[in-house]
């Protein structure tokens, strides 16, 4: 009871005792990441500190403490280098050696889900980077069959008023609906800039939205049209809420409607993930196969194939995810700072990431000859 008066879920019976993932996704300058901010500050303020999990390797700063950072295990733009990927292909392929190593991250929230209510998980900018990679489908599978799991799609509310772009915004948001088989919640950001009413009401009444399509006389917005009737069963279940990551409104209604989710996935997601659960698993160790032999050994293993080498500097780029938080070490009785607080991060760069990313690359440009030029 509590809890919800301090702006947190209201229905206390839907929480478990077990830590609610909230995966933020959406658009390119969404909002994702200032959404995220705002959520982990509310929380801090509520004294409910969160488990926050950076998937983006491409951010330069984080206006948010990060509990695991991907950035910590790959440096993508040395990824781009050495395989002569791109900025989208070197983050695929970040999040793909990451992935790889994705246990260990599930092994530091089981510990910590005691002291954590919400787990916060911000990914890349490139929506479909993670929406539609292997590496994306394996951390929600993993998230999902082990913790209550809800997708947040951040919308960007100001630049959706026009009609065409809504309706874009809306297909994507039912795509990722039907991907991930999650409980879904369409957060519409930027209300300080724009209320989302409008958006609300386009979505309950048909004809308002023809309304504004009727301004638009194009091929798009005659299909945009024929659209919103097969969307029409999507808006009824969706639930949408309007927030303001710069003002922090809204909050205690994302958070309620986080709880309403949270009971929708233990009455009718949770079973199914149970039953699936060895499949997923099977499922899973195959995806992440195909990864490691795409990857080489040194991204899933503590290669033995630089011989010579001490052991230090046989550490793969996804074992230093094991420099995040104190696994081992129980934390003392009270002391519910979040894993990065007593971690000397120029230590562990200095320690680990040096050695780990020569061998990384070292291994890269034996295997690819030709990419890296050598």
């Amino acid at each position: 009871m509590a809890a919800a008066a301090a702006g947190g879920p209201s229905e206390a019976s839907a929480v478990p005792a077990r830590p609610v993932c909230l995966l933020v996704l959406g658009m390119a300058g969404s909002g994702k990441t200032a959404l995220v901010q705002r959520l982990t500050a509310h929380l801090h303020g509520q004294r409910r500190p969160p488990y926050v999990v950076n998937l983006d390797p491409a951010v330069r700063e984080l206006p948010f403490p990060a509990n695991i950072d991907i950035r910590d295990t790959v440096k993508y733009k040395e990824v781009m280098k050495q395989y002569g990927l791109g900025p989208n292909g070197g983050i695929v392929t970040s999040l793909n050696l990451f992935a790889t190593r994705f246990d260990q991250v599930m092994k530091f929230i089981e510990k910590r889900q005691t002291a954590s209510q919400y787990v916060l998980i911000d990914t890349p900018g490139q929506i479909e980077v993670f929406t539609w990679s292997a590496s994306g489908t394996i951390i929600t599978e993993a998230l999902a069959s082990s913790f209550p799991s809800v997708v947040v799609y951040v919308m960007d509310t100001s630049r959706s008023t026009n009609p065409v772009t809504f309706m874009s915004n809306m297909l994507y948001a039912c795509s990722i609906l039907y991907k991930t088989k999650l409980p879904f919640i369409v957060a519409m950001n930027k209300t300080d800039i724009i209320d989302h009413s409008f958006a609300v009401e386009w979505m309950q009444d048909f004809e308002a939205f023809q309304d504004a399509l009727n301004q638009e006389a194009t091929y798009v917005s005659n299909l945009t049209r024929s659209m919103s009737l097969v969307l029409d069963e999507f808006y009824s279940s969706l639930k949408v809420v309007g927030v303001s990551a710069v003002q922090g409104t809204g909050l205690d209604e994302f958070f309620e409607h986080v709880s309403k989710a949270v009971g929708e996935y233990e009455r009718e997601y949770r079973p199914e993930y149970e039953r699936l659960r060895k499949k997923l698993s099977q499922r899973q160790q195959e995806q992440l196969e195909r990864l490691q032999r795409d990857m080489g050994p040194v991204a899933v293993e503590n290669s033995a194939a630089a011989s010579g080498s001490s052991a230090g500097s046989l550490l793969g780029p996804s074992a230093l995810i094991l420099t995040r938080g104190t696994l081992e070490d129980e934390e003392p009785e009270g002391d519910q700072d979040s894993d990065t607080d007593d971690i000397n991060h120029e230590a562990t760069e200095e320690s680990h990431e040096g050695p780990a990313f020569r061998n990384f690359l070292q291994e890269a440009k034996r295997r690819y000859p030709a990419r890296s030029g050598q």
